[in-house]
């Protein structure tokens, strides 16, 4: 078996609300999906979800080559862009390329692609995260009621801007949780996506804890800032999580060396084979993984194969416009197919008809960095959030708020933010 050649699609989730986080927020609800498809001269194609920026200097590494050789051929795409460096969305490309390879390779072998990598379990434990920084408080309740439905009993919200505003929105989503678990505890996290400085991580997070009992806090601080990162570890009693946008395993090192995080994760954008080396990574340093993404498919089906997976996210209940999965959600948790493969089929007919991601424009969004982020002295005032529900981004997706020009003239005191 050759691969012969690639396609490059482009579809949309429609999350029917606004979506994003504190970064920025995507105020009609939709979001581009970029997807690659991988052909071979035995008519095998396999499914990639994820970038396709300069896929036409990082295709000639596997052009040719037998798609079943996936770690080797992972490598040598790596060692294509050795001297641009592979960061950023160029691991992208690699991780949607490595998935559509993993497809064809479960796909010849007739088997779906958690038993291929040695699965014993289909269920795979998951946690709710709506990307709901922008949502009322009716709406806030109504998207964790439809989680609750299926068995979720955690759930990550967005915050970091207001931690009266966190403590409401978790306390409410506790308390959805709760009920429809006959008074089970659940589990809470909240993600603030790198707005804070150390110490108004530490601030932020004993305040809410003492009234709320957080599993997690995500990103508090910048990715790469592992000694900072180490500061909130030890001065909260939630855990730390981050890993999402670290590409390559150079990059978890220091983190894992500082003790700085006790929550690994990775994005489902990389790929498979790059969750499956920071997995052996993080339990060589008895660390739980967690994958995180809009689409997670490929990394449900690692998840499977590793023995320090801890829970993985959900976040839209329904899957993007013209692809159809070979999963569903029941008690909590994602339950894989049969299908060989990831299980996912493509209707190319009908995202070709479908010209709604032609209209997205990404200027901003929590893809672009607040100018004041990490550097406010007061909280975002309610009424700005408001009327730019841009303060706020989601994983996997590229929000685009309103930003305003002068986003912190409007500020109320932060009782817990004091100099």
């Amino acid at each position: 078996m050759r691969i012969t050649g690639f396609r490059t699609l482009t579809t949309v989730q429609d999350w029917g609300r606004p979506v994003g986080d504190a970064n920025g927020v995507f105020a009609d609800g939709i979001t581009s999906v970029p997807i690659v498809l991988v052909d071979t001269d035995e008519g095998i194609t396999g499914v990639g979800l994820g970038p396709h920026v300069e896929i036409e200097a990082l295709f000639p590494a596997i052009e040719g080559e037998d798609p079943r050789a996936v770690t080797g051929l992972y490598d040598r795409m790596l060692r294509q862009t050795f001297k641009a460096g592979h960061a950023g969305i160029v691991f992208g490309t690699i991780g949607a390329l490595d998935t559509a390879l993993w497809d064809i390779k479960a796909k010849a072998a007739g088997e779906p692609l958690w038993r291929l990598l040695g699965g014993r379990e289909r269920r795979v434990p998951a946690y709710a995260s709506g990307l709901d920084i922008a949502l009322n408080e009716d709406d806030l309740v109504a998207v964790y009621q439809e989680y609750a439905e299926h068995g979720l009993r955690a759930a990550k919200l967005k915050g970091g801007l207001d931690v009266d505003v966190d403590r409401h929105r978790l306390t409410l989503v506790e308390q959805v949780l709760t009920e429809a678990a006959h008074g089970m505890r659940p589990s809470l996290m909240l993600d603030a996506n790198e707005s804070w400085t150390r110490k108004q991580a530490v601030r932020h997070v004993r305040e809410l804890e003492r009234t709320l009992d957080l599993t997690w806090v995500e990103e508090p601080v910048r990715r790469w800032d592992a000694e900072g990162m180490a500061v909130v570890q030890r001065g909260v009693r939630a855990s730390v999580a981050s890993g999402e946008n670290l590409t390559g395993l150079e990059q978890y090192r220091p983190l894992l060396a500082a003790g700085a995080v006790d929550i690994v994760q990775t994005a489902a954008v990389w790929g498979v084979t790059h969750f499956l080396r920071v997995a052996v990574l993080a339990h060589a340093h008895d660390l739980p993984v967690s994958p995180v993404g809009t689409t997670p498919v490929g990394l449900l089906h690692a998840a499977t194969a590793v023995p320090n997976h801890l829970v993985s996210e959900l976040q839209d209940l329904r899957p993007p416009v013209g692809l159809t999965v070979d999963l569903h959600v029941e008690g909590g948790a994602y339950v894989l197919g049969d299908a060989p493969g990831l299980g996912i089929r493509v209707d190319e007919e009908l995202i070709a008809g479908s010209r709604r991601d032609q209209g997205i424009v990404v200027p901003g969004g929590p893809h672009v960095r607040p100018e004041r982020a990490g550097r406010r002295l007061l909280t975002v005032a309610a009424n700005e959030r408001r009327r730019h529900p841009a303060s706020v981004p989601p994983h996997g997706a590229h929000p685009v708020p309103h930003t305003p020009h002068h986003p912190d003239l409007s500020v109320t005191p932060l009782h817990d933010e004091r100099t």
